[in-house]
């Protein structure tokens, strides 16, 4: 027998909360810490949260002494660096019983009305973001806590402005190439359209790939942290192009585990997404240039309620998901000797000695996309 069981200082009652709705309500999956997937109901912002509380007493006709019953509804940031410190950002309480004595099993109906969930629920590689309810039974000695998850989806209405990127790059004398992508701002089950155009040819290219590469950082200062995950890959091209060909661009986003962008949340944590386009040459050198691109996840279509159109939930437009309009640079080049010369024409950077333990694709992604240093030595030049 159990030491706390003997002096009867042990768990005497379960406790079981059951939210309302479990049958009509859609669910989710999220990852744990563990890389494992968990399928929790799913709520959105400014919906109520509610359900029965259940306390069941372990031997019957036994009673428990309480100092009180209380519910929390909780939103909270747990940086896997700093496991000693929770951050709320959520943290709502409502009392179910008064100090006292259970005789028998009782139930408890709780509401939390019009939540604001101001963020997404997400589990990265060095931060989760979760929502969970918490129900404590206070005891002087110890208290029984039973805890429930539930998955937060953040939506965003579609933005106003969604400019195409189109961009001009290259090596300078070598290598200059326009790529285009559609739009700059994609929903999770969006399609990626786009094209790279080769304005300039005198390097030997044997193959092209396009990589949609998150990027986690979290903390600032000494405690900042870096994640880089390629999510896909696709190669786009397989021999060498010449002057004038067009390569058409096309990935779909709905076969992929991907989120939101999420931007500086709760000064926590930052999630983005970039399309890294990767060209490698005859001596398989590696030239790179990325773009970043807003992910935002796109509301139910309105359906009839009534006779009257309903959108169910409620989308808005949170700051930290849809913001920024991403630049749009045009050069207009009709020779080589104006390639050569054009202004707004980037330089590609080259993979040069990939940190250790960082596969290619990762190593591609530029911490500093502000700052476009120019190449190292010419490479080998092919007529054009």
């Amino acid at each position: 027998m159990p030491y706390q069981s003997l002096f009867g200082f042990g768990q005497s009652a379960d406790i079981d909360i059951v939210l309302d709705g479990v049958e009509s309500r859609k669910s989710a999956d999220i990852k744990t810490e563990e890389g494992k997937k968990e399928r929790h109901l799913l709520y959105y912002d400014g919906e109520t949260v509610s359900g029965k509380v259940n306390v069941t007493l372990k031997k019957p006709g036994s009673k428990l002494e309480h100092q009180g019953i209380k519910i929390e509804f909780i939103g909270q940031i747990d940086l896997f660096y700093d496991r000693g410190n929770h951050h709320e950002f959520t943290s709502l309480v409502k009392d179910l019983a008064r100090p006292g004595e259970l005789m028998q099993n009782t139930a408890y109906s709780f509401e939390f009305q019009n939540v604001e969930k101001p963020f997404e629920s997400y589990t990265g590689s060095n931060v989760r973001l979760r929502y969970f309810l918490r129900v404590t039974i206070i005891r002087r000695i110890s208290d029984i806590v039973k805890e429930l998850d539930i998955v937060v989806h953040t939506l965003s209405s579609y933005p106003d402005a969604n400019n195409s990127i189109k961009m001009e790059v290259g090596i300078e004398d070598c290598l200059h190439i326009e790529f285009e992508y559609n739009k700059s701002k994609y929903h999770l089950k969006d399609v990626i359209v786009g094209k790279i155009y080769f304005l300039l040819v005198r390097i030997k290219i044997k193959h092209m790939e396009i990589a949609i590469i998150k990027r986690e950082t979290t903390g600032s200062g000494p405690n900042s942290y870096l994640e880089n995950e390629t999510i896909a890959k696709y190669e786009i091209m397989d021999g060498a192009p010449v002057k004038g060909e067009s390569i058409p661009i096309r990935v779909f986003l709905a076969g992929y585990d991907l989120t939101p962008t999420m931007r500086d949340i709760n000064k926590k944590f930052s999630v983005r997404y970039y399309l890294n386009l990767v060209l490698m040459d005859d001596e398989d050198r590696r030239y790179f240039k990325q773009q970043e691109i807003t992910l935002w996840r796109k509301g139910e279509k309105a359906r009839k309620v009534g006779g009257a159109m309903a959108q169910s939930p409620t989308m808005n437009m949170p700051t930290h998901l849809v913001s920024g309009d991403h630049s749009r640079r045009e050069v207009n080049v009709e020779s080589d000797a104006d390639i050569g010369n054009a202004p707004g024409v980037e330089n590609m950077k080259r993979e040069i000695d990939s940190p250790t333990g960082v596969s290619n694709s990762e190593a591609t992604v530029d911490t500093s996309p502000t700052v476009q240093s120019p190449l190292e030595g010419n490479p080998p030049l092919m007529s054009d």
